[in-house]
């Protein structure tokens, strides 16, 4: 629920994200933020439980489209001043089908909420239409990829335990980068093998791993060094990952730890995202359910989970084989093409029938 036009968020709650100094669409000359937008991004955060991330994204593409008309609402704009300003940076920037998609959402979802509160009589946003977006696999590791970057990340010293630590719980629990360096000691138990992640819009959600995610946690908790200055020493308190620094490890220093885990490791270009999905395609070719899957991983929606699953035709085949009453009498069918996949040639024809 948004709160009245005009009036503060209520006390204690959390602000909006205010704009970062390397944000280069904020300049010195960008109007004051619209009170239409200020109450919809109030909406979004107390109502809707949107992430900060969200929120910055959104806030920068109403701005963009504030600069298009300079000295008018947005409220009072149409579809000729909304389409202009999607037009702006095209040439420069060569935006992605995804990274348009995502400002035609932020549009149509502002526009929406303003006929919706009624604010305005008509949606200049109805119209617009996103690209379509390529459905492209996301990167995959085997599983003996996978166990060689987690087993030998590269690093010495403490640097090791950490990075095994995060590597495990990236592949072994299927977090997020986000997620993961903002986990605190309290919140791991290693009784009984389990996280507490808080992931997407502040949802929090109980996350199992397994006997190698604990014991690289456990050792990592040996040797993890205190933070410079803590007096008395604390190992149970703040980040669980932290840097050389002893401060909390960044998203970008994680960024970089898979990448080295992977150069030392033959694959090049790794990253977090591509052991998230190795371990969502891993769980499901072990039979895990696809519901389980959306679960550990927090996926709102299940077409999400099961964008992140691959499994080979030949997985497939022994799973039907084994579970479908009719796939269980009868010779094996021959195989064309994909080994295992029964082919057209070997599919009886069904007799003709004759005339009269």
């Amino acid at each position: 629920m948004s709160h009245a036009p005009g009036r503060p968020p209520p006390r204690g709650a959390p602000r909006l994200p205010a704009p970062r100094a390397d944000d280069q669409h904020l300049r010195a000359e960008d109007p004051p933020l619209d009170v239409d937008l200020a109450d919809w991004l109030q909406h979004l955060r107390f109502g809707l439980g949107r992430s900060q991330h969200t929120l910055r994204a959104y806030q920068r593409e109403l701005e963009r489209l504030q600069r298009t008309a300079p000295g008018r609402a947005l409220r009072t704009l149409g579809l000729p001043e909304l389409r202009s300003s999607l037009s702006q940076g095209w040439e420069a920037q060569h935006p992605t089908a995804a990274s348009m998609a995502r400002r035609v959402a932020a549009l149509r979802s502002f526009y929406a909420w303003m006929l919706d509160t009624d604010r305005i009589e008509h949606d200049p946003a109805a119209r617009l239409r996103a690209p379509r977006s390529p459905r492209r696999a996301p990167d995959l590791l085997d599983t003996d990829e996978a166990a060689a970057v987690v087993e030998a990340p590269g690093q010495g010293f403490w640097f090791f335990a950490r990075n095994r630590a995060l590597l495990e719980l990236l592949y072994g629990g299927g977090l997020r980068v986000s997620e993961a360096v903002q986990l605190d000691v309290l919140d791991v138990d290693l009784a009984q093998r389990l996280l507490r992640v808080r992931g997407k819009g502040d949802k929090d959600r109980i996350v199992p791993y397994g006997p190698p995610a604990g014991e690289a946690l456990a050792e990592w908790l040996r040797c993890r060094p205190d933070r410079p200055g803590a007096d008395p020493p604390d190992p149970t308190a703040g980040a669980l990952f932290r840097n050389h620094r002893g401060g909390r490890l960044t998203s970008r220093g994680a960024f970089d730890v898979v990448a080295r885990a992977g150069a030392e490791n033959g694959v090049r270009g790794l990253h977090p995202h591509a052991l998230r999905h190795s371990c969502a395609t891993h769980l499901l070719s072990a039979g895990a359910d696809l519901r389980i899957i959306q679960e550990q991983l927090g996926h709102s929606s299940l077409s999400t989970t099961q964008r992140y699953t691959h499994v080979d035709p030949a997985h497939l085949l022994r799973v039907y084989r084994s579970a479908h009453p009719h796939a269980q009498t009868g010779p094996a069918p021959e195989t064309a093409g994909v080994a295992g996949t029964p082919g057209p040639a070997t599919r009886p024809r069904p007799p003709r029938k004759s005339g009269g």
